[in-house]
C-alpha cells in the first residue's frame, strides 16, 4: 500500500514538473535541449528567454549583436590554432607548441574582455535580472560549446 502510495505521489510530481516546463519552454535546463534549441535559433531563443519590453529589446539586440561579433573573433583565433593542430602531419615542435598555447590563451582573454563589456553594458540597459538571466544563458551556451570542442581538440602528444 505504501508503495503504491508512494508511485503515485511520485507521478503526481512528475506530471506536475513536465506541465510547468511545457508552460515555460525557455527555461531550459536541460543541456541537450539548450544545444538543439541555440542551433535551431539562438536569437529567437533568446527572446523567448528573457521576455523582453520593446523599450529593453531597443537596448538589448545592439548590445548583444556586438557581443556576438566579439565572440566570433574569439572564436576565429582559437580556430585557426586548433586547425593548425589537427591538419600537422608531424609531431609538435616546443616552438609551435608555445605558439599554440599563446593563441589559445589570447582567445580566451579576448572572450574575458567582451564578456566583460557585456556585462557593463547589459547592467546599464536592462534590469538586474534579466541582465544576470542572459549571462547565464550566455555562460550555459558557451560551456556546451566549450564542450563540443574539449571532445574534438586532441592533446599535444
Amino acid at each position: 500500500m505504501k508503495n503504491s502510495m508512494a508511485a503515485m505521489l511520485l507521478m503526481v510530481i512528475l506530471t506536475l514538473s513536465t506541465l510547468a516546463v511545457a508552460q515555460n519552454p525557455a527555461d531550459v535546463t536541460d543541456m541537450q535541449a539548450l544545444r538543439t534549441a541555440v542551433k535551431t535559433d539562438k536569437r529567437a531563443f533568446v527572446a523567448a528567454t528573457l521576455a523582453l519590453t520593446d523599450a529593453q529589446a531597443k537596448k538589448f539586440w545592439p548590445i548583444y549583436d556586438a557581443y556576438q561579433r566579439s565572440l566570433d573573433a574569439a572564436n576565429r583565433i582559437r580556430a585557426v590554432a586548433i586547425e593548425g593542430l589537427l591538419s600537422r602531419d608531424k609531431p609538435v615542435t616546443d616552438l609551435y607548441a608555445k605558439q599554440l598555447a599563446a593563441d589559445l590563451v589570447e582567445s580566451d582573454e579576448a572572450e574575458v574582455k567582451a564578456r566583460r563589456t557585456l556585462y557593463n553594458r547589459l547592467m546599464r540597459a536592462l534590469p538586474a535580472t534579466k541582465a544576470a538571466r542572459y549571462l547565464q544563458l550566455e555562460s550555459k551556451v558557451r560551456a556546451l560549446q566549450n564542450y563540443d570542442l574539449a571532445v574534438t581538440f586532441p592533446l599535444i602528444k
